[in-house]
């Protein structure tokens, strides 16, 4: 059994460390992946914290792209040395929500436990990926070949990040060009928000965060329109901007109850809020039903973007080398895997849209 570096959470709210750990050849289904960028998203800082338990000691890490480095029995399509995008989406295929086009909400995902510490002890696979590690192994299901040109840190942002902020736009709230967005949040979800509604054709799309800095990127990637969100009543100013109508969909991007107790106030008749962001488990919104209800408006999760990876990344990458998805400019700086708990920290300030660890791309596979 190989033997590889990762970086383990042994204690909520504690530092990760770095230490080897043995990895399980792929077994049938199975593909192992040598990892070549691996971001770092908020959802893995939230499992770190405790956000919403989970079993310990783990290795995290879901946003990342590498290349094959050993086939389980079985899998067809993909060959060693081909480039993927891992993802976090673990499909069975034959479930109903797979059977109906939601894989991210499959009922049976397939169960797997591919790394141990020394002795055998058990180390869980966060997030069904472990990418905080020199290699993954994951199932078949997980994985998207991507083409050779394509600069692994920018096609690891495609395993989440893009994915959930586009996907909520053209796949769960399927905005419509003409229509006005709200993107509450301009971090690295947000801009995708924002990218996506360009791409959707938005008449006006409305871009509302604490920081200043933040709004400007969010004007680079698509935002006709900025508001502060410390600014009194700024959906007063979301109805003047679009002439009385508001918001055909509001999109939170981050996980904080008071954007979500605010999020309907900027809603058309019809309107939808788009809950994006996902606060800590126990944490609590309010709004009036009478208004919903008499306004015909409503609320709705989104997990992923409800994204079907097979359709949607290779959409994605084409946009990409088109010139109309921005991926480069949504990397903010590049670590090792031994700096992780400093861009770790880099994130949690809320200075990076995405920070990538990189690993050695010469490594033999």
């Amino acid at each position: 059994m190989p033997r590889i570096k990762a970086a383990i959470c042994h204690a909520f709210n504690e530092p990760l460390t770095i230490e080897e750990v043995e990895l399980a050849a792929p077994g049938p289904g199975e593909v192992e992946v040598a990892i070549g960028a691996v971001a770092i998203c908020m959802s893995d800082i939230s499992y770190a914290e405790g956000a919403w338990g989970g079993p310990l000691p783990a290795v995290f890490g879901h946003e990342a792209a590498g290349r094959i480095s050993a086939l389980g029995e079985g899998v067809r399509g993909l060959s060693p040395g081909d480039p993927v995008v891992v993802t976090m989406i673990r499909a069975c295929g034959q479930c109903q929500p797979c059977q109906t086009g939601a894989p991210v909400y499959c009922a049976e995902p397939a169960p797997m436990a591919p790394l141990s510490l020394g002795g055998g002890a058990p180390l869980a696979q966060g997030l069904n990926c472990g990418a905080f590690a020199e290699r993954a192994v994951v199932h078949h299901s997980q994985l998207v070949r991507i083409p050779e040109d394509l600069p692994m840190e920018a096609a690891c942002l495609l395993a989440c990040g893009v994915t959930t902020g586009i996907g909520a736009v053209v796949n769960t709230a399927r905005l419509r060009p003409g229509q006005n967005a709200v993107v509450i949040g301009a971090g690295g979800v947000g801009l995708n928000a924002i990218q996506g509604a360009r791409i959707a054709g938005a008449a006006r799309i409305i871009a509302i965060d604490l920081s200043e800095d933040k709004l400007e990127a969010a004007r680079a990637f698509g935002a006709t329109h900025t508001l502060l969100a410390g600014d009194p009543a700024p959906w007063k100013a979301v109805r003047r901007i679009t002439g009385g109508h508001g918001a055909d969909a509001v999109f939170v991007t981050v996980g904080a109850t008071e954007a979500y107790d605010s999020a309907p106030r900027y809603l058309a008749r019809g309107g939808r809020v788009i809950m994006v962001g996902m606060p800590h488990s126990g944490q609590r919104a309010g709004y009036e039903p009478v208004i919903l209800s008499a306004l015909g408006q409503g609320l709705q999760g989104t997990l992923l973007g409800d994204a079907v990876i097979s359709r949607d990344i290779p959409w994605m990458v084409e946009l990409y080398r088109q010139g109309r998805l921005k991926l480069d400019e949504l990397v903010s700086r590049r670590w090792p895997l031994a700096q992780i708990n400093e861009a770790i920290a880099d994130t949690r300030a809320g200075h990076a849209r995405r920070n990538v660890i990189v690993f050695d791309t010469d490594r033999e596979n």
